[in-house]
């Protein structure tokens, strides 16, 4: 049905979104237009320089309003045996509309830390709504045939690691803002060691973002290893997989940003990256949430 193309449509638009977003802050950007809703007092303002970038990332904004306003219209006539689906369009919309506003004031205040760091993580929460509703309605059909119990432990290791890629992701918004990216020039050390000494802020960021980062790839890899092992083929193991490689590019592409003193490209490919996975790791939750749900099902059918 149409919404479930809808709801792949806004998955990809945000990760566009988010993608547009990091590109504005590394190439400062993110004050070229003063003014908010309006740059510069008009809706068209002369697309050069940073204004580009700034105006283009409220551009694909506002389109994505559009594009998940549709989906929610759509959802509204086509699923009403299950209102889940439209209730959670509706929060979504809801949260839309907060990200606007904060991504307005981040502009109006001059780009504060937090609120700053709220705008990114309010947007990785769409990120991962939009994603269940997209795997919910239009992958499910890719769900394979197995243990109900198997597939509910994959679904749940599988939502641990999102969250915790969604926390590492928060810290690194925050190592952003607070302009704490080269607290640690060096990689894969931090000062030339293993634990630097924490004595301030920017390294207590920066390092934490590393930890954290490191923690998620130990997960996601054994994620990977487990579902391969107990899934032989399907949808679970090519996703797993596909996250193990993700997690893995993740990490080169942070420390290849270190290292290239906070190039734009492999700075911008960095977020990128981190809402692919996260995406990817909420998809295989949901899959396997569903494969358990069908399996269960199954049995009481048969059962019965």
């Amino acid at each position: 049905m149409l919404h479930r193309r809808a709801f792949t449509v806004t998955v990809v638009w945000t990760l566009l979104l988010l993608y547009l977003g990091s590109v504005v802050h590394a190439t400062e950007s993110s004050l070229a237009c003063p003014d908010w809703p309006t740059c510069f007092g008009t809706m068209v303002p002369e697309m050069s320089g940073g204004v580009f970038w700034e105006h283009l990332h409220r551009l694909v904004a506002g389109g994505l309003l559009l594009m998940f306003g549709l989906a929610t219209w759509l959802a509204r006539k086509e699923t009403s045996d299950r209102p889940w689906i439209f209730k959670a369009c509706l929060a979504g919309m809801t949260l839309l509309i907060i990200q606007a506003v904060v991504g307005g004031l981040t502009v109006l205040f001059k780009l504060p830390d937090l609120v700053s760091t709220t705008h990114l993580s309010l947007a990785l929460l769409f990120l991962v709504l939009a994603t269940v509703l997209a795997s919910a309605t239009s992958w499910s059909r890719e769900v394979p045939a197995m243990d109900a119990g198997v597939a509910s432990g994959v679904s749940k290791f599988a939502t641990a690691a999102a969250a915790l890629i969604f926390l590492q992701s928060v810290i690194g918004g925050l190592v952003r803002h607070t302009d704490a990216g080269m607290a640690c020039p060096d990689a894969p050390l931090c000062l030339g060691r293993f634990v630097p000494p924490l004595v301030n802020t920017p390294i207590i960021l920066h390092f934490g973002h590393r930890v954290v980062g490191m923690l998620a790839l130990i997960m996601i890899l054994w994620l990977a290893i487990r579902v391969v092992r107990q899934s032989a083929a399907g949808a679970l193991r090519t996703w797993a997989l596909l996250a193990a490689g993700l997690a893995v590019a993740q990490v080169s592409l942070g420390f290849l940003s270190v290292l290239t003193v906070l190039a734009v490209i492999p700075v911008s490919f960095h977020t990128l990256g981190a809402a692919s996975l996260l995406a990817a790791l909420v998809h295989l939750a949901t899959l396997a949430h569903v494969a358990a749900g069908e399996t269960t099902r199954t049995v009481q059918t048969q059962a019965s």
